[in-house]
């Protein structure tokens, strides 16, 4: 994974002051889907095969049923990923688009990721290619009115090797129009040039020539990069000299400004938020001064960063302007590790301790696209082992939480579809076709109605914890304390393979538990004083409610007597019992076990 860049900033442009989280009457549960795989229902796909022989999914598809059942799952927002144009196999040089050459594609489809034109829709996904962008406006207005919000991609630091715009407003100058192709760097240029040198990579290309070579979107600059380089994308230049380690950054770099005029040109689409591809390899500088821009017309919009460096979190945050953050390294790789390699679940602690004060600013997620499917063989290697997994990543702050599509029908991801191979992810490079997901849509129905029963189970697992999320003012606003500190020496419960905390609003109390293990336990869970007298918790019986099975019994709540709690294999629970109306809460201490606070 590329390195943040270390270069050094010689002048510096002004910038507006960094904007703030915006205030959400709703925790934000988000569906990652590629309307490219979503509704095509082809069920004998071939590996490598074309758009004609594999089919391919349409917006039009999506339709107002389709979006009322994904919206009946606990969906709040739905993020169309790889709607924008990008290069691909398939010639639609009759509508006027310039065709790619295959030798420096991914794939027949093509990645989402290698943009051949920001102010456009990828004709793949349109039914009328001359009316895609209105199908995608469409779109928009359709998940609307289904109550659901729109993200959409905005991918800064690469495009693809062949990059034109046919669909820019009149004016916009096309990326490197008017570079200067006999300089490295330029603050003027929007490329990087390797100057005398033909584009040459590791492997056989027909039919393209580029003249000077341009530096390829992982920082490979060099005219040779190899299969394992992003060889089908070129890096954009925002100022940053990677031969001096200088930054040039005022006057404003043409790509700073090229790019704020996509932010807003989407913005003005009505699309309610932008997940941002790979943001530290793109100047913080650009972010601080591109996103209160953006804000300042479109105030409600939100901005969600793929970013891989804890130590990078708050400055993405607090100075960059971002609202969200992946938290992919710490508690995503946390909880494939106690999945998949015997690690404690007592880590967990450590993950909410590493970004205390931000947890509810991070965007939790098990499966998205760059990741293997939970039940790939690759990963757990069966999907009913996820509650555990789900529960803790939806639960353990406020944060946003996203599912990728086909998760919550326990999709393996077990083809070989192409240049994706078996390797345990939903291709994103070829004409696909996702089996579980094609049950459920059934024609269109979005039915469930070829869908097996395991399926059918497990999506209704699903709807039932992410409903919870946004029904319980405890998960979507409350605070957290962590109850591994008094359960360590528990003989009880076990800290390898068992975890504990409690979520509260107000009176609403929220104790969940967890087994991340095969065998059923019976837990007696220690509360601590402070817990009760944090919360204003009378101790004593009363009744409460597991809210995953629906379940109600009589429950104790005491520092004396530990909280007793059957929990399945690979299970979990979530007991709501009342606190005690009226009872003073103590002030608050010991905030290395609480945070959250909304």
């Amino acid at each position: 994974m590329p390195q943040k860049s270390t270069a050094k900033k010689t002048t510096a442009a002004r910038k507006p002051a960094a904007a703030k989280a915006p205030r959400l009457q709703e925790k934000p549960v988000i569906y990652q889907m590629l309307p490219r795989l979503f509704s095509n229902d082809c069920s004998d796909c071939i590996p490598d095969g074309d758009i004609s022989r594999n089919g391919c999914g349409k917006m039009n598809h999506i339709t107002a049923t389709v979006l009322d059942a994904i919206r009946n799952l606990g969906i709040t927002h739905i993020w169309y990923t790889g709607v924008i144009e990008h290069g691909h196999a398939t010639d639609y040089s009759a509508y006027g688009i310039t065709p790619d050459n295959p030798s420096i594609l991914k794939g027949k489809a093509g990645s989402p990721y290698a943009i051949s034109d920001y102010y456009d829709i990828d004709p793949d996904i349109a039914e009328d290619v001359p009316s895609r962008i209105k199908e995608f406006e469409n779109l928009i207005e359709r998940t609307h009115k289904a109550g659901m919000k729109v993200i959409m991609d905005f991918v800064p630091n690469h495009v693809a090797r062949r990059y034109h715009s046919d669909a820019a407003p009149a004016g916009i100058e096309d990326l490197g129009q008017g570079d200067d192709v006999t300089m490295f760097f330029s603050p003027r240029n929007n490329f990087y040039y390797i100057t005398r040198q033909q584009f040459e990579p590791q492997f056989p290309i027909d039919g393209y020539t580029e003249f000077p070579a341009k530096a390829s979107g992982n920082d490979c600059f060099n005219a040779f990069p190899s299969r394992n380089d992003w060889y089908e994308t070129v890096k954009l230049n925002y100022g940053v000299d990677y031969g001096n380690g200088t930054c040039h950054f005022d006057p404003v770099p043409p790509t700073w400004l090229k790019m704020l005029h996509i932010l807003r040109y989407w913005a003005a689409k009505g699309i309610d938020g932008f997940r941002c591809d790979m943001v530290f390899m793109v100047p913080v500088d650009f972010w601080e001064w591109a996103i209160p821009q953006v804000k300042a017309s479109y105030p409600d919009i939100i901005f969600i960063a793929e970013i891989y460096d804890v130590n990078s979190y708050r400055e993405f945050l607090d100075r960059a302007g971002f609202d969200y953050l992946y938290d992919k390294v710490n508690l995503y790789d946390t909880l494939r590790a106690i999945q998949c390699h015997n690690v404690s679940a007592a880590k967990l602690t450590d993950c909410w301790q590493r970004i205390d004060g931000i947890q509810h600013r991070m965007l939790n997620f098990l499966e998205n696209h760059d990741e293997q499917r939970f039940a790939s063989a690759q990963y757990a290697g069966d999907a009913d082992k996820a509650l555990p997994s789900l529960v803790v990543s939806s639960t353990i702050s406020n944060a946003p939480f996203m599912v990728y599509f086909g998760q919550e029908l326990g999709e393996p991801a077990s083809d070989a579809e192409g240049f994706s191979g078996n390797d345990g992810r939903t291709t994103i490079f070829d004409y696909w076709s996702v089996p579980t997901v094609r049950r459920w849509y059934n024609s269109g129905k979005a039915d469930g109605g070829k869908s097996l029963p395991g399926e059918k189970n497990l999506r209704a697992m699903y709807a039932r914890v992410l409903g919870l999320l946004n029904s319980q003012k405890a998960l979507s606003h409350g605070e957290f304390f962590d109850l591994m500190y008094v359960n360590f020496n528990n003989p009880d419960f076990s800290p390898h393979s068992n975890y504990a905390y409690l979520r509260r609003h107000k009176d609403e109390v929220i104790l969940i538990a967890v087994n991340f293990s095969d065998a059923p336990r019976e837990l007696k869970i220690n509360l601590p004083d402070l817990a009760l007298g944090l919360y204003g918790i009378t101790p004593g019986d009363r009744p409460a409610t597991e809210l995953i099975s629906g379940r109600k019994d009589t429950v104790t709540v005491s520092a004396e007597k530990p909280f007793a709690t059957a929990v399945a294999p690979w299970g979990a629970v979530m007991w709501k019992f009342s606190a005690s109306k009226g009872a003073p809460l103590r002030k608050r201490q010991h905030a290395a076990t609480q945070q959250d606070v909304d």
